[in-house]
């Protein structure tokens, strides 16, 4: 088959490690099980990192990659703005570099699909353009879906802040969650990433399906409501869509030597993900809870940010920073029981090695379900995003994780952290969980299996691409 003929996809994912991996991912199990071609198109918010060049790397030779700078009127965003306003308006922004792209694509190759993520909507105007079906691939879970396609009627139906209903939130098929559980975006809908997120909500229903990266087994009432809802793209759970291994050195090739020294199960791995930050009094008594606890940890410990949650969700590094901001005497004082590494670890490994036996968590979807497949409990600490949602799903629906109890200011305090810390990694409780999460781990590989149900949906809409 001459190249012109055989069939060609193009993603294109949002800013941000947690877009850019999963869709990643998927661009390889297009190239390697379906043989499709591909170009994988990415939109930068200032300087592209160290560790994000190391994901496109990762792209079979066979996947072009193509990186869009923003316009210089991008620059101009407060710094203040939100992550979502940010990236939507890049998106918007670049919209005439994404069109000459696709538009050359069209024209030069057999182009059958358009992916994008949850912010690309922009581009669905362009795909219709140039006759070109678009896929959303929604990289969280199918509750967080169904909350995206449900919130114009929420926000039809209430004139108050989400955060003050008297009645919980409840979804076709997902377990009821309090309005102060939304999407962080919308807690405020005075702010402008409330708008952008209605704006990219609304247009979901525009798209000729919807990938998401969750699994049948894992949320099997919601996918079915889903199904049933009137005006839904069909859907299909390919999930769980993670990397299989970290790359990276130095620290983190350290810290899993000092795994290789600990008992089995033993230690409670500690990360907020790529983008995640804490302020300098949550940090402080997160350092000291853990040390309260007397548990053995792994802890990948970033500066504090006073005011911004998500304050590394563009520029993520994997370069070392000082531990000065940790309570004087914490590192001598936890020697041997905890370690520290800083700004990254290679996670995979980590969630893998024998040695871990919880994960402390930001409940970044990429993070959670690498915790799932390697049958790690979790202790929930969602921090933006849909992170607050994804906890819900964990702990209230999942049961595989527990969640600290913060105080009316928002900070959790450290012995309410010791306490959630034994309960998880020396309790019964833990091992109650433990086994739940055992479960789930084993529905995941099946699920990836040859007559899984996930291999059977992307097989599916891999076949309808084939045929285009």
């Amino acid at each position: 088959m001459e190249d012109s003929e055989i069939p060609h996809v193009a993603i294109l994912p949002s800013p941000g490690m947690g877009h850019l991996i999963p869709l990643a991912e998927l661009a390889k199990r297009l190239a390697h099980h379906y043989n499709f071609s591909l170009t994988f198109i990415t939109l930068t918010i200032g300087a592209t990192s160290k560790t994000q060049n190391s994901i496109l790397d990762t792209l079979p030779k066979t996947v072009k990659s193509i990186v869009i700078d923003p316009p210089p009127s991008v620059e101009n965003i407060p710094e203040d703005a939100k992550v979502e306003t940010r990236i939507c308006a890049n998106f918007n922004r670049s919209i005439q570099s994404i069109r000459n792209v696709l538009k050359n694509l069209a024209s030069t190759t057999r182009l059958v699909a358009i992916i994008v993520d949850l912010f690309g909507m922009d581009a669905l105007d362009v795909a219709a353009e140039v006759g070109v079906p678009t896929y959303i691939f929604y990289t969280s879970t199918c509750m967080a879906l169904s909350f995206t396609l449900h919130l114009p009627t929420l926000d039809a139906t209430y004139s108050c802040a989400y955060s003050d209903l008297a009645e919980p939130v409840k979804l076709p098929g997902c377990v009821p969650f309090h309005g102060e559980n939304v999407f962080e975006p919308a807690l405020d809908r005075s702010n402008d990433a409330y708008t952008w997120l209605l704006k990219v909500c609304r247009s979901h229903k525009k798209a000729k399906g919807i990938l998401v990266n969750s699994f049948v087994d894992l949320e099997p009432e919601t996918v079915n409501a889903l199904r049933r809802e009137p005006g839904v793209p069909p859907l299909y759970p390919i999930g769980p869509v993670v990397q299989s291994s970290s790359a990276g050195g130095g620290d983190g090739l350290d810290c899993l030597r000092w795994l290789d020294e600990q008992p089995r199960g033993s230690v409670l791995y500690v990360c907020f993900g790529s983008g995640g930050t804490l302020s300098m009094e949550q940090l402080n008594e997160l350092a000291l809870g853990l040390e309260m606890s007397g548990q053995r940890f792994l802890w990948v410990a970033r500066g504090p940010h006073e005011k911004n949650a998500s304050a590394t969700f563009f520029s993520v590094q994997s370069n070392q920073e000082p531990l000065g901001f940790l309570p004087k005497g914490f590192l001598s004082r936890t020697k041997g029981v905890g370690f520290v590494v800083p700004s990254w670890a290679p996670q995979i490994q980590v969630l893998g090695h024998g040695s871990t036996g919880g994960f402390l968590s930001h409940c970044g979807w990429n993070s959670t379900l690498e915790s799932i497949v390697h049958g790690v409990p979790m202790i929930a600490w969602p921090l933006y995003a849909e992170q607050k949602m994804n906890a819900v799903l964990l702990v209230e629906d999942l049961k595989v994780a527990l969640r600290p109890t913060a105080k009316v200011d928002g900070i959790v305090e450290k012995e309410e952290i010791a306490r959630v810390v034994e309960d998880l990694m020396a309790g019964d409780e833990g091992k109650r969980l433990r086994t739940k999460m055992e479960d789930l781990k084993d529905a995941s590989a099946k699920a990836l299996a040859k007559d899984g149900s996930s291999k059977k949906a992307l097989s599916e809409v891999a076949y309808e691409w084939g045929l285009m």
